[in-house]
């Protein structure tokens, strides 16, 4: 089986996507641009050395909207630092490492973790059909 892996425009779409997801997450988060994208029924997933906590895209965003709009979360950032994108056809995944910054109630902190996005085409675009994510534990 000869593995396809996208050509230069899907990786280039995929890679604005998860810039836009990154980026979302701060003070004055864009909830509206961050539901945009994602199919409207994909699953999102929390594992952090618990019991998974498995969200829809409302129950995903709507607490993260309300910790960074409520002042107790301040100066907080979200990036990639690295990963792998396999592409084939209409399909996508991203395995990457990603780093999280920022003030909780006054507390400063910093975090490392994985996640895993998997990503559709559309006709209005790719949009990210699952997430997963494990943070790092001491």
């Amino acid at each position: 089986m000869t593995m396809r892996t996208g050509d230069d425009a899907d990786r280039a779409a995929i890679a604005e996507l998860v810039e836009v997801f990154f980026a979302a997450f701060k003070t004055g988060m864009d909830a509206e641009a961050l539901r945009e994208l994602f199919l409207p029924q994909a699953t999102i997933v929390r594992t952090c050395g618990d019991v998974p906590v498995v969200y829809g895209v409302e129950s995903f965003i709507r607490p993260r909207a309300e910790l960074l709009d409520s002042g107790r979360l301040t100066g907080f950032r979200e990036w990639e630092e690295s990963g792998r994108l396999d592409v084939y056809g209409d399909i996508a995944q991203l395995f990457c490492s990603y780093a999280k910054s920022g003030v909780q109630d006054g507390q400063p902190f910093t975090g490392r973790g994985m996640k895993t996005l998997q990503f559709v085409r559309t006709a209005a675009g790719w949009r990210i059909s699952a997430l997963a994510w494990d943070d790092e534990r001491a």
